[in-house]
Formats: structure tokens, sequence, C-alpha cells
């Protein structure tokens, strides 16, 4: 790929990525092109479909934001306890700098397909991490024998959701601090046997 093929897919994401945390719901792909500059058509040959375009934006915002970087400690850790408590701090340190594009993308969904492909891809992403710590505690045999691995992971899943943290952080006020400790405190009390 030559670098302007690059450069112009990047300020389509670019572009894109903008236009979502803006908040309109009805961002079409003309409104996107003219943000990046480009025709439609052009727009076209990098993205074929928006689905397509709307998945890669928000995977952008993961590279631009370097989420595997910030992921490592988590992959890397020697125990199901510190594999949990490291992705449990990534996670919940990350939602304030992609709330924005969770906002539109959320938004959107009900009565746009591609807007829905893309949410369920991110958060596909995070229930496969969920999935990696409770398999960790597992395999060490910390994992309440009450839990099977599905149950568990549904539960870390849906504890650390990005509207639960709205829930504490926006409605009731709580701190970022607050928030990221409590969820570990609930998931170890739920999850560990």
């Amino acid at each position: 790929m030559s670098r302007d093929q690059i450069s112009t897919k990047t300020r389509i994401l670019d572009a894109t990525w903008k236009l979502l945390e803006s908040g309109d719901k009805n961002i079409r792909m003309s409104d996107i092109a003219k943000a990046a500059g480009i025709s439609r058509q052009a727009l076209y040959l990098h993205f074929p479909n928006r689905a397509d375009l709307l998945i890669a934006t928000a995977r952008h915002l993961d590279s631009v934001k370097n989420i595997d970087g910030r992921l490592e400690r988590s992959r890397a850790a020697q125990s199901g306890m510190a594999r949990l408590e490291a992705f449990i701090e990534v996670w919940t340190g990350y939602i304030p700098e992609i709330h924005g594009m969770s906002v539109a993308l959320r938004a959107m969904r009900a009565s746009d397909a591609e807007a829905a492909s893309a949410w369920n891809d991110r958060m596909g992403a995070v229930r496969h991490g969920c999935a990696a710590a409770v398999q960790a505690l597992a395999k060490d045999g910390d994992l309440n024998a009450d839990l099977s691995e599905k149950t568990a992971t549904d539960l870390l899943w849906t504890l650390l959701s990005v509207e639960n943290w709205e829930h504490f952080t926006q409605d009731c006020g709580w701190p970022q601090s607050r928030y990221e400790n409590t969820m570990k405190t609930l998931a170890k009390a739920a999850l560990v046997s």
C-alpha cells in the first residue's frame, strides 16, 4: 500500500471518529467523505460499506490509544488474580477515553445495523478479555465453584459494561478511582472462591 493510500485511509478513519464523537446520529458515507476531503467514490475504494468503515474506525481508536500495549500486563500476568486485576484496571481506565465513540454507536445501533455491528465487534473484544481473565482464574483453581466459566464471563462482562460505568461515574458522581476499585472488589467477591 502506498504512502498516499495509508494517509487517505487514516484521514477517513480520523474524520469518521470525529463525526461519531460529535453526536450526530445520521452520519452518511457522503458526510464522511466530505470531512476527509475525498470523493464518495474514493471512500468506497477504501471501505466498501459503512459497516466495515465503522468497525475499522472503532479498531483505529483502539490502535491510536494503544489498547494492545495497555493490555500487555494483563496478558503476561502469572496468576488469574493478577490477570483479573490488570484487565479491570485497563478496561475501566479506557472507558472514559472511548466514551464519546461508545455513546454515538450505542445511540445509532437500534436503527443502524452497521453501528450495531461496530459496537458488537468492540464489545466482543471486551468479552474476550473477560473470558481470558476467567479462564486464568479457573486454571489456578480460584474460580468460584458455583460458576461455570461462561457464567463467570457473562457476570464480569456485564459488571464492566460502559453503561455501568456511566451509572456510577456520571449518574452517581463517583470518581474514576472509586469506580475502578469497586469493580475490582465486586469482581473478586463474585468470581473468586
